[in-house]
């Protein structure tokens, strides 16, 4: 992986490249990134820097023998940690090691895929991945082992939130104190969820959304297609690259989403007094909750920017408004104005709260239906004047 194969992200390779350079790598790095933006790329384009000896800010005058290695993703000295869980395969203590196969495909043909794709990708979209105990006393005995080219070794850690209590307390002497030449460079979408312990032992690196011109550009670049196009794929992306790429696929899950959601709208509005139609939103509910919980994750925080684009048009802000839903005899601006100051700050709050709890395993059906219910108010609430 090659620095110039990261999209944008200029001032944190600056900074990466200056630590190795003046042989000042911290030995132990949490990227903080939002989605898409690049982190897992990033990460292994700088542990190639480090192990083949290479200079200059790219990848391409060191070791060619390790280079190669490195773009196979089979360098003996890179270590992977990431989410698993039990599969078909892999009946009972997954670790990582046992799904590196699938993990070499993940990265080559999605390096900036998000941890549903990653999910799908092992079959697992109704469990939720973490990494565990078992997957920590594996990573403390690989790295108590000598590098096998005599220089570093590196951990990668991805979505680094998703490590267990167990699986954090058993690596916080590893992480804060790494055998020689050991690097552990930690990956995360939300650095909340790191326990402190391990968060005041890295040094934070913090990457940003892309930026719509580089998202264009990327497009136009890597997938060949107008800049007219590009430019509108890249206003919807909201500087994630891995949405930049579903949507110009189509493959993404926002046509299931939509469906669910107007029908929800829908049947929300209709349920206010009218006992009849709460059998509905049970049910809505737990088709919802048949889901796995990543899907249901995905699709409230679709609703958390649907809401979002209703709001923008509420209020004549059309210049932000990307959203356009393709479902039959539903409008965008005849929905919009019953989204506004005096509901949006509540719906957002029964949104986020409704991830809180799916994320910590509460009961999915009870956790949409309690929405839903609170939804039917909030949309007849009327805004103050």
């Amino acid at each position: 992986m090659l620095f110039k194969d990261v999209i944008d992200q200029g001032n944190v390779k600056k900074q990466l490249i200056h630590s190795v350079e003046n042989n000042r790598i911290p030995h132990a790095q949490l990227f903080v990134a939002p989605k898409g933006s690049g982190a897992l790329p990033l990460a292994i384009a700088y542990a190639q820097y480090i192990l083949c000896n290479n200079t200059d800010g790219e990848n391409i005058t060191g070791s060619h023998a390790c280079n190669m290695k490195c773009n196979k993703l089979t360098h003996p000295d890179v270590h992977f940690a990431f989410p698993v869980a039990i599969t078909s395969k892999v009946k009972k203590h997954p670790v990582s090691d046992f799904f590196l196969n699938e993990w070499r495909d993940f990265i080559t043909n999605n390096p900036y895929g998000n941890l549903l794709d990653w999910y799908s990708q092992l079959g697992i979209e109704n469990k939720q991945g973490q990494i565990g105990v078992d997957e920590a006393e594996s990573i403390v005995k690989k790295l108590s082992l000598k590098a096998y080219e005599g220089n570093f070794k590196v951990l990668i850690i991805w979505m680094a939130e998703k490590m267990n209590i167990s699986a954090s307390n058993k690596l916080l002497k590893l992480i804060e104190e790494p055998p020689d030449k050991t690097i552990l460079l930690l990956i995360t979408e939300d650095e909340d969820q790191i326990i402190n312990t391990i968060l005041s032992r890295c040094q934070v690196v913090k990457l940003s959304p892309l930026s719509e011109n580089h998202i264009k550009d990327a497009l136009v670049e890597r997938e060949h297609i107008s800049e007219n196009e590009a430019v509108k794929i890249a206003h919807q992306a909201d500087g994630n690259w891995n949405k930049a790429i579903h949507i110009l696929n189509q493959s993404s899950n926002d046509d299931q989403f939509e469906q669910w959601f107007i029908t929800w709208i829908r049947t929300s509005f209709r349920a206010k007094g009218n006992a009849a139609i709460i059998q509905e939103l049970v049910s809505w509910s737990e088709a919802i909750a048949s889901t796995g919980r990543e899907v249901q994750k995905s699709f409230l925080n679709y609703c958390l920017q649907f809401f979002r684009q209703a709001l923008l048009k509420n209020y004549s802000a059309d210049e932000l408004v990307f959203l356009e839903t393709s479902t039959v005899k539903f409008d965008l601006e005849k929905f919009a104005p019953f989204v506004h100051s005096g509901n949006i700050l509540e719906i957002n709050k029964e949104l986020n709260e409704a991830i809180y709890h799916i994320e910590r395993n509460a009961n999915a059906k009870i956790v949409l239906l309690d929405l839903s219910i609170k939804l039917t108010r909030l949309l007849h609430q009327k805004e103050a004047i």
